[in-house]
């Protein structure tokens, strides 16, 4: 990982509130936030304005789902009291930068997204011809920004949307970030550093802009990040100045690229609920029994007696997932021979996929049954998420000259 990114330990991520969640999700997204959790300072929203851009015309849908989702982020086991979870929408912050970026936003930046054209091929059932549809990636960078995150936990597939905010970054940084004094700023911040410090950061900010030693440009942010007896306006003045720059107002994100679910749905494509092929985080084990046994198998597998190939058959890759090594081979062994029948087959991946599913429809309960803990968990997150938002405000509308009384 870049060590700019290992210095700023904070993950933004969000998802849009469509319901409750299946295995698709968790097996995507929320295994690696309960992981990441842990080894970051992790903001985690639910996206409702961003859920607009394509549901606007009935936001009934949004409301009867935001609760759910994060009654199922709870059950997966994201932890309030090590993550910060909140709506988009109670964090008004959000629209504010959004709207002070878009002054200085090309507009050409936001045509080019690829996801602006597939998605209105994939939703032409929509009217999608509005500024929020085209600006929804501009959104998605001030959600980014506002917390000044380090890290940002995509797929391939959202890789241009963060590079997309690190061009806006740059563009804000490069537009606001000279104060009329800075260099002078910046070198009382270098004196602060101490004699030792000083002089290797003038060391490799010169091999830096000299030499363009990006090495050295490493070495010396983290040399910036980790001082302790300088201030956040110091350390980002720093960060600019050993880059020739001015003063870093937001942050550049990166990109941390998480494995592709490699779960797959009931009929063997990507598990979603526009194919109706999803096992819900919440289904119980008749459930979860009734989907499975119902699964289409190899076709070749008319008889019982039938050899069958895995290989063709949706419920190997429902092993590939939940199976070890040596019952994987047990099973291929067994489906090639006809040694075991389908059903054979199917019940492990039964008991599997019930004892994962198990202790989260526990955790349901105890939510559902406990609706004001929830809110008070929203409540508490969107609170400190607004104090952190509110002082990266603060500074942009200085540098931008609109903090005039």
């Amino acid at each position: 990982m870049n060590s700019v990114v290992s210095a700023n330990n904070r993950v933004l991520s969000g998802m849009r509130p469509t319901g409750r969640l299946h295995l698709g999700h968790y097996h995507g997204v929320l295994k690696n936030w309960v992981e990441m959790q842990h080894e970051y300072d992790c903001f985690f929203f639910v996206a409702d304005w961003h859920a607009l851009t394509t549901h606007y015309e009935d936001p009934r849908i949004i409301e009867a789902s935001v609760w759910d989702l994060v009654i199922d982020w709870l059950a997966a086991g994201v932890n309030p009291s090590t993550a910060t979870m909140f709506f988009q929408s109670h964090v008004p912050e959000h629209a504010e930068l959004h709207l002070l970026l878009s002054m200085m936003t090309p507009l050409g930046w936001l045509e080019r997204v690829p996801s602006f054209k597939d998605q209105q091929e994939k939703l032409k059932e929509r009217d999608l011809s509005t500024y929020g549809f085209l600006g929804y990636p501009l959104l998605q960078s001030a959600d980014i920004l506002i917390y000044r995150a380090g890290v940002v936990p995509v797929g391939e597939d959202q890789v241009a949307h963060v590079e997309l905010t690190r061009e806006i970054a740059r563009r804000f940084n490069f537009l606001y970030g000279r104060e009329p004094d800075f260099e002078e700023k910046a070198e009382a911040a270098v004196k602060k550093m101490g004699k030792k410090n000083a002089k290797l950061f003038r060391s490799l900010q010169n091999k830096y802009q000299e030499q363009g030693d990006k090495e050295a440009l490493n070495v010396a942010r983290e040399l910036i990040v980790g001082q302790q007896n300088i201030t956040i306006a110091d350390r980002e003045r720093l960060l600019g100045y050993v880059e020739g720059g001015g003063k870093v107002i937001l942050p550049e994100p990166q990109s941390l690229l998480t494995k592709a679910s490699k779960m797959p749905g009931l009929d063997g494509q990507k598990m979603s609920k526009s194919y109706n092929n999803t096992i819900s985080l919440r289904d119980n084990l008749e459930e979860i029994d009734q989907k499975l046994r119902t699964m289409p198998t190899d076709p070749a597998r008319v008889r019982r007696t039938d050899p069958g190939d895995p290989a063709k058959c949706p419920v190997w890759q429902l092993h590939e997932v939940y199976s070890s090594d040596k019952l994987q081979q047990q099973i291929i062994e067994g489906c090639q021979s006809a040694e075991i029948g389908c059903l054979d087959c199917k019940s492990h991946i039964i008991e599997a996929i019930h004892a994962e599913l198990e202790p989260m429809r526990e955790r349901v309960k105890i939510y559902e049954e406990s609706p004001e803990l929830v809110r008070n968990i929203i409540n508490e997150g969107g609170e400190k998420a607004r104090d952190e938002a509110r002082r990266t405000l603060d500074e942009v509308t200085h540098v931008m000259g609109l903090d005039y009384k």
